[in-house]
């Protein structure tokens, strides 16, 4: 029996939804690498994939096996050493710096392990600074009502909590009503309940805001509310499973 190609199984056919919807992220024999002669890093190898719009995706794998560096790539922040990826009709591969800035600007909202709020800043406050630069943003007011902290409009950084922060930082990423949002890691520094609060407000962002999510962990049980898991290993795509019923977060058990 003929084995699999992974490069196929990497674009979604059995969800109904693919059905006549063209993907919005497109990767295709993309490379990475970092130094040169024997010291050359192979962050990304001859790497292919697919995403369709309003998918939740989660890469899973160990550090080093190229999570992180498709993540950056497709946001826009760093370039691939070969190969296409592209956003719609963006081709981010060879883009110049005043291109990525505006697709940053533009489309994608950016969620961290650690929350990067301005400490002199309210949550409100922060969250506004996005607002001010987006084409068509919620009010931040919204945001932060979305993520479950409209108590908290007027709290500085150092009056929340850390799961509170992150979930800031999730209102300062959707406030702009972004095309995609990008995850690294954004429980990695949380306890388990806190976390599933904060995967809560990401989830919600993907339903409510209609944003292409794109979360990257080494937490496996965070795969269930993925509509695709793909998990990585040495710079490829290594297997890939579709959920046929998304988990609700705080059905997650770690």
């Amino acid at each position: 029996m003929a084995m699999p190609n992974m490069a196929d199984l990497a674009r979604p056919t059995s969800d109904t939804r693919s059905i006549g919807v063209p993907p919005v992220f497109i990767a295709r024999g993309l490379c990475k690498s970092y130094g040169g002669g024997d010291a050359t890093v192979h962050a990304l190898r001859d790497l292919d994939l697919d995403i369709l719009p309003g998918e939740f995706v989660v890469l899973l794998g160990p550090s080093g096996s190229g999570k992180s560096t498709l993540l950056n790539i497709l946001g826009g922040l760093d370039a691939p050493t070969s190969g296409r990826a592209s956003w719609r009709d963006h081709e981010l591969a060879g883009a110049d710096e005043a291109a990525l800035t505006a697709y940053r600007r533009d489309h994608v909202g950016f969620v961290f392990q650690f929350y990067n709020l301005i400490p002199s800043l309210t949550a409100r406050e922060n969250v506004e600074l996005v607002a001010e630069i987006a084409q068509d943003p919620m009010r931040p007011e919204e945001a932060l009502a979305l993520v479950g902290l409209s108590h908290r409009l007027d709290h500085f950084p150092g009056q929340l909590s850390g799961g509170e922060q992150q979930r800031v930082a999730v209102a300062r990423a959707i406030v702009k009503r972004p095309d995609a949002l990008l995850c690294d890691e954004p429980t990695g520094a949380l306890d388990v309940e806190t976390g599933k609060i904060v995967l809560s407000a990401i989830a919600r962002a993907n339903r409510e805001v209609g944003a292409t999510t794109v979360v990257i962990t080494h937490n496996a049980a965070i795969a269930g509310m993925a509509d695709r898991v793909l998990r990585m290993g040495g710079g490829r795509i290594v297997s890939i499973e579709a959920n046929a019923n998304r988990c609700a977060p705080e059905e997650l058990v770690w």
